[in-house]
């Protein structure tokens, strides 16, 4: 199936500090009668694939809108001259617009990513089943498993069918972190699956970018 994306880009007349969160926070307060930009209808949050999504990438702010998130971007993303993150204020002089449509589901291809974000792949449930792994085989493979769920998840959100077995693959390190002044465990590097994913989207509590694809020959 193909995804309508579009991408947006912000720019100051200094460095932007900030997060995600805060991103998040300026679109939802200033547009709140869109509740695809917050996940929110009537103070209640919405559990659905978000198809809005926001990232801070090298300290430049970007919003991704998916099918109808992108459609509500695009009523919105020049609807202001300047964005307020926490207490500052940054004047935005430059728009950068991309927009696509972008397959995604299961391939005959073998595609390869890496994390653009840290994966939090272990919720508490499954970080002690995590740890209760002595053998790296056996990490490895509930790794593949949680990634697997995760997929699986966000085709389902996205009214995907996924009509074989996804295959994948990771290469990652530990990260600790802390997240809502929680310490946690995530991970980054990269991954492999049968799977075409978009640019930058998210998946589970992660986001990914494609770096380079292998394309072996169908049934290999």
């Amino acid at each position: 199936m193909n995804l309508k994306t579009f991408t947006l880009t912000l720019a100051s007349t200094r460095p932007i500090h900030g997060s995600a969160s805060l991103l998040r926070g300026f679109f939802a307060t200033k547009f709140n009668e869109y509740a695809l930009l917050h996940q929110h209808n009537a103070d209640k949050f919405i559990y659905s694939y978000p198809l809005v999504q926001y990232k801070m990438l090298n300290g430049a702010p970007m919003v991704i809108g998916i099918n109808d998130g992108a459609e509500v971007l695009k009523q919105v993303y020049d609807k202001y001259d300047e964005i307020k993150l926490g207490e500052e204020v940054y004047e935005i002089v430059e728009r950068g617009i991309s927009v696509k449509n972008q397959e995604f589901g299961l391939s005959d291809k073998i595609y390869s990513y890496e994390f653009a974000t840290p994966w939090l792949a272990l919720n508490q449930e499954n970080y002690m089943k995590y740890y209760g792994l002595k053998d790296g085989g056996e990490r490895l493979e509930f790794l593949r498993k949680t990634l697997t769920g995760n997929l699986l998840s966000m085709s389902k959100s996205l009214d995907y069918q996924v009509s074989d077995k996804i295959k994948c693959d990771v290469q990652v390190n530990i990260r600790k972190r802390r997240l809502k002044d929680i310490n946690v465990m995530t991970f980054i590097g990269r991954f492999q699956a049968n799977f075409i994913i978009p640019d930058l989207s998210r998946c589970g509590k992660i986001g990914f970018k494609r770096f380079w694809r292998s394309c072996p020959e169908k049934g290999s």
